[in-house]
């Protein structure tokens, strides 16, 4: 049996969020009657002090409508906990071109605050999201509004009927109460369809939004590829390929020195056999770097423990699950860890590390976490940024929490239908 106190609490909480939800609903009406009100007071019969009341109504309502909705969709995920995506279309990055013009996806301008400019205003009013906003301010007071107004309406009736003397007066007055108190704990809950209903993007927006997406994805991944392509050359060049060279020179002149001078052929074959070892070390470390051969024999869990084993960091790796994953994701899980662990060592001056891979139903966890000082942030050009956009192929995610003074904690999700 519930106490009277929590049922005084939900009137009281439910009184005042349904105050919220009807002034919130009638921002964009109140607009309208003020407009009105100024058009009567300047001349009704006078078409042209219509004028200024429709410009006002106009600019109003577009002005309006996407804080309006940013603020009930905030309303709604705090009261309810149901998230309603914006899908509010992003502006691409503006870059400047040799010559000198600012390029916004759109147009050239002289600078790049003329460019940020016209981008911002292309960007909304090619927008969809901006008519779904303005069918939301049509629906909104005659639904959630007018249902959200009867407890602040039934509390003025109660108000001035109970001020009053007459029989009529105290029945309005009780009645006004009663639907004041008997609703306020449901009145502001209407809210949540409605919003649902007419803010949630169309099955349309929603294919076109994730088109763009996955566009976006595509050539951030042949980006990725393709600097890891040069990566690989550049080592291959630097590295095993001169030593190479340099052991083909080395041999060539001990087959020339093999007759006249003996004993200098056998340290240069001695050289030739100690830069052959290091060439294949180095091939080693390149392939290992590529696509660790544990990770392929025996799986995630088991190549982030060998990781473990030489990492400079005492590593403690907990895995309540056993799988294979498709080797791209192992791929870019792995490496995802490495390097935050390399961060951590690098850059959190840590002694100690977390790492737990665990099943939360069809997704894969990996929680890392340091005892360092803490201060990571995603910056658009570091590594972490490039790791988020390489987990974002397969709609993993990247969480990141780093307090000054830490620790650091990282968590990776990504879905995974097979678990």
């Amino acid at each position: 049996m519930r106490q009277p106190g929590s049922w005084l609490v939900r009137v009281g909480v439910g009184f005042v969020r349904a105050c919220v939800v009807a002034a919130v609903s009638m921002v964009v009406p109140a607009v309208l009657a003020a407009a009105v009100a100024l058009g009567i007071r300047w001349g009704a019969a006078n078409p042209w002090s219509w004028v200024l009341p429709v410009v006002l109504v106009c600019v109003g309502t577009l002005g309006l409508s996407r804080p309006v909705c940013r603020t009930v969709r905030f309303l709604v995920a705090r009261w309810t906990g149901t998230v309603v995506p914006a899908g509010y279309r992003q502006a691409g990055p503006v870059t400047q071109l040799s010559t000198g013009y600012w390029w916004n996806g759109f147009g050239y301008e002289r600078s790049r605050r003329d460019a940020l400019m016209d981008q911002k205003w292309r960007v909304r009013w090619k927008d969809p999201a901006i008519w779904r906003d303005l069918r939301f301010l049509a629906v909104v007071p005659f639904t959630a509004g007018v249902v959200a107004s009867l407890p602040p309406a039934g509390l003025a009736a109660a108000a001035v009927g109970l001020g009053r003397p007459g029989a009529v007066a105290r029945v309005v007055g009780v009645l006004g109460l009663t639907v004041a108190v008997a609703g306020a704990p449901y009145a502001w809950r209407c809210i949540e369809p409605v919003a649902v209903r007419f803010l949630r993007a169309s099955h349309a927006m929603a294919l076109a939004d994730r088109v763009a997406e996955l566009t976006a994805q595509r050539a951030d991944t042949t980006i990725v590829q393709a600097a890891e392509i040069r990566r690989i050359e550049r080592d291959l060049h630097d590295g095993a390929q001169a030593r190479l060279v340099a052991l083909g020179l080395s041999l060539a002149t001990a087959e020339k020195l093999m007759e006249t001078d003996p004993g200098r052929a056998r340290e240069l074959m001695r050289a030739a056999r100690s830069g052959a070892a290091s060439s294949l070390n180095e091939l080693r470390e390149l392939v290992r770097g590529i696509s660790p051969p544990v990770l392929s024999d025996r799986g995630l869990v088991e190549a982030v423990r060998a990781f473990a084993l030489d990492s400079p960091l005492e590593v403690a790796v907990t895995a309540d699950v056993r799988l294979r994953l498709e080797p791209p994701i192992e791929s870019a899980l792995y490496f995802g860890i490495v390097e935050l662990v390399t961060n951590m060592v690098k850059h959190a001056r840590a002694t100690r590390a977390q790492i737990a891979i665990t099943r939360e139903g069809a997704r894969l966890v990996v929680d890392v976490e340091d005892d360092g000082r803490g201060g990571a942030t995603v910056r658009a050009s570091g590594g972490l940024a490039g790791l988020r956009q390489r987990l974002a192929v397969f709609d993993g995610t990247l969480e990141i929490a780093g307090p000054a003074g830490g620790p650091t904690r990282a968590r990776i999700v990504v879905p995974c239908e097979s678990l």
